[in-house]
């Protein structure tokens, strides 16, 4: 009995100490006022340190008042990096068994790195020299220190077991366990999923707009937030975009309902009540242009890979009528190559002798010239549109053309590109080109 008494009041002790942890951090970063309070206390003597699944906020009373008291800087970082996860998006993460390992510490050395960002007294504990150097080092290799970025850094690395063991001991703060597991609560993993999507985005909103001052402290806070709010898109679904919708002699049994044929059969004998379709509607490739930004801020590695992509979504037969026509045109300043690619074999045949040509200046403007020269002229059949591969900087045409036009940026700033009104606009990262 004496036992249970002590043990509740250590959490009632607990409790305070998370109060006054949550209103110390929402006097100093008032713009995560919805995200400071959206995780119930629970104490949890299973962990040894503080868990959280999106919902709840697990602490080891002993671990939290241990904490307290060498000081309230220790207890104000613990929480609110639990809180970054969540905002961050790192907690429902689909990652294989073996990938955990990285992932976690991905995870944690970006949390710390926004902590380590906010120039505040409350949650000021200075980086020792090692972890500068980690954070220099990741520096010169990706522009934004975030979660994904480091994970596909760590996997292409695998560091020796030391190193990892000496960075999961500098950056770990509280246990993954919960990560990915249903909640307790009313709540399912989607809806937490959904509800800190738009904690986020409302976050990024207002230190855009109305704390100014605040986002200039938190530098490291809004670029993680820029990157999980990018709008992420299927390649493929995005390429149907170009499709044309005609009708080809085959049976279209999506259409074909057995119940009434069947029961016609049976009703008439010889005479069913639906038969099916001897034509469909399929959406496939006609004619097609692809403009490749050969300008020196495109890297090649990454131009091929988006090539190799496209071309294998492309290629599979379904995507094709029998006769079809893709210009495959490069262009810095000026139009330096158009290849024609009129069956599956030229597109293989292409993909191995592909090299970059160009490597000047960026304006987009000759493309469409050559293009709508090639209109003129009556070169296409039907042109259904055209994708432009570029990192974005760069002249735009004034006129709409008569095409579609999609621009696929590459941008390692992950910073928002501003398009004409007529065009539809995708933005990729590198891992994301890497893991198409």
């Amino acid at each position: 009995m004496m036992f249970e008494e002590a043990l509740l009041e250590k959490v009632d002790i607990c409790n305070e100490i998370l109060r006054d942890c949550r209103s110390e951090l929402y006097l100093n970063l008032r713009f995560l006022d919805v995200a400071l309070h959206s995780l119930s206390p629970e104490p949890s003597m299973s962990l040894t340190t503080a868990a959280t699944d999106g919902l709840v906020y697990r602490y080891n009373p002993k671990f939290l008042t241990e904490q307290y008291k060498i000081g309230n800087v220790l207890v104000n970082r613990c929480y609110l990096h639990s809180i970054l996860h969540c905002l961050l998006g790192h907690v429902w993460k689909q990652r294989q068994e073996e990938e955990l390992m990285y992932w976690n510490l991905a995870c944690d050395i970006a949390a710390e790195y926004v902590l380590d960002s906010l120039p505040l007294r409350c949650l000021r504990n200075p980086p020792r020299p090692y972890r500068r150097a980690v954070y220099d080092g990741l520096l010169k290799k990706i522009p934004v220190i975030h979660g994904e970025g480091v994970f596909h850094l760590l996997q292409k690395a695998e560091p020796d077991i030391r190193v990892t063991a000496r960075l999961i001991q500098e950056f770990a703060v509280d246990d993954h366990m919960l990560w990915q597991r249903d909640s307790s609560g009313a709540k399912s993993p989607m809806e937490q999923q959904n509800r800190w999507q738009d904690i986020r985005d409302k976050m990024e909103t207002e230190l855009e707009t109305f704390s100014k001052e605040a986002a200039e402290d938190s530098r490291g806070l809004q670029e993680q937030l820029r990157v999980e709010n990018r709008e992420r898109y299927d390649y493929r679904d995005f390429l149907k975009k170009f499709c044309v919708l005609k009708e080809e002699m085959q049976v279209d049994l999506d259409s074909f309902d057995y119940i009434f044929y069947n029961y016609g059969m049976e009703l008439y004998g010889n005479m069913p009540l639906i038969e099916p379709q001897e034509t469909r509607e399929v959406q496939k490739i006609e004619d097609f242009v692809i403009v490749i930004d050969t300008s020196m801020s495109c890297k090649a590695v990454l131009v091929r890979k988006f090539l190799e992509e496209t071309f294998s979504i492309l290629s599979q037969s379904e995507s094709f009528y029998r006769r079809f026509c893709i210009h495959i045109i490069q262009c810095d300043e000026r139009v330096q190559s158009d290849v024609v690619i009129e069956n599956q074999k030229q597109l293989g045949e292409y993909m191995e002798q592909f090299q970059v040509k160009g490597m000047g200046g960026t304006d987009f403007r000759p493309a469409f010239s050559y293009v709508n020269t090639l209109l003129e002229k009556k070169t296409f059949r039907k042109l259904r549109g055209l994708i432009y591969f570029t990192d974005g900087f760069g002249i735009y045409p004034l006129k709409k053309p008569v095409y579609d036009t999609a621009f696929v940026f590459f941008r390692e700033d992950y910073q928002d590109v501003d398009v004409p009104p007529w065009a539809i606009k995708l933005i990729l990262g590198e891992e994301e080109l890497q893991t198409l």
